[in-house]
């Protein structure tokens, strides 16, 4: 665990890192390369039916600043720069996408012993405005995330969220969409040698009365190949199996498969990400 509550994003992140993250239903490539000078450039393509969606991203760091320039397949430019530590705890990131001029955003971010803060304003005339904050310890922390907007004079997001951290596991509770939904997520180590975990997330929604249920696992067969499986309530069960063959290279296969369908359609994805 690290030192401080952390920012608000954090809060149930292993959770939705171990349900969620790595499922791919489509076919995706991306390929990653590193020059002496520090430049980093990533080059992805994803293929959705008969879609073929591509970017190419440059990363370039220079001291406590990252520069971040994305390029896609329908023309938009999306920059981002990140000035890390300008003070002990603080960083700053401004971003912006073109050709959409009212995208432009700065956000501060501070990290304290019992704080975690993150505060972002768009740069327009009538802007959003976002904050975040938790306070604690990384052992108990209780945050809110909101955002309010200057134009309609309305609060766009409500949020709020409980966490507690031992040394293994993570269980957490939020309250989202101005109070429509709660959510209640729950991630245990079970054998840290072979990184075996399991998780949970439960999810209710107060004006529809209905309720979604995930359950997920991973375990790791070596210390190259990492196994995942989950299935929710609704009878869709997924599996993947990522194996690094090289360094910070991977190749991931996911499936899906819809076991209330008649048909049991199942959903093939692949993901190689090369990164020499």
């Amino acid at each position: 665990m690290g030192k401080g509550p952390g920012l608000y994003t954090e809060i149930g992140k292993k959770a939705r890192d171990l349900l969620y993250k790595d499922y791919q239903s489509d076919q995706k490539f991306t390929i990653t390369t590193y020059s002496e000078t520090g430049v980093v450039i990533t080059s992805s393509g994803t293929k959705k039916g008969q879609l073929f969606l591509a970017d190419v991203n440059t990363q370039l760091k220079n001291k406590n600043i990252t520069t971040d320039v994305k390029v896609d397949t329908n023309s938009n430019l999306s920059t981002t720069i990140s000035l890390d530590e300008p003070a002990p705890g603080l960083k700053t990131i401004f971003s912006f996408k073109l050709p959409d001029q009212r995208s432009g955003k700065v956000e501060v971010q501070y990290l304290h012993e019992y704080a975690g803060i993150s505060s972002s304003i768009g740069l327009t005339a009538n802007p959003v405005v976002n904050f975040s904050g938790v306070i604690g310890t990384n052992v108990l922390a209780l945050g809110t995330d909101v955002s309010f907007d200057t134009k309609t004079g309305n609060f766009t997001k409500c949020n709020a969220g409980l966490s507690f951290s031992d040394a293994d596991l993570i269980a957490s509770l939020t309250l989202n969409d101005k109070g429509e939904s709660l959510n209640a997520s729950y991630y245990h180590i079970v054998n840290a040698v072979t990184s075996t975990a399991v998780g949970a997330e439960v999810t209710h929604n107060f004006s529809t009365n209905e309720n979604t249920f995930t359950l997920g696992t991973q375990h790791a067969l070596d210390p190259l190949t990492t196994l995942k499986a989950r299935v929710n309530n609704m009878g869709k069960a997924s599996a993947l199996i990522q194996h690094q063959w090289r360094p910070k290279s991977f190749l991931t296969i996911s499936g899906e498969v819809d076991t209330k369908s008649i048909d049991k359609t199942a959903k093939i994805g692949l993901a190689l990400a090369l990164k020499p």
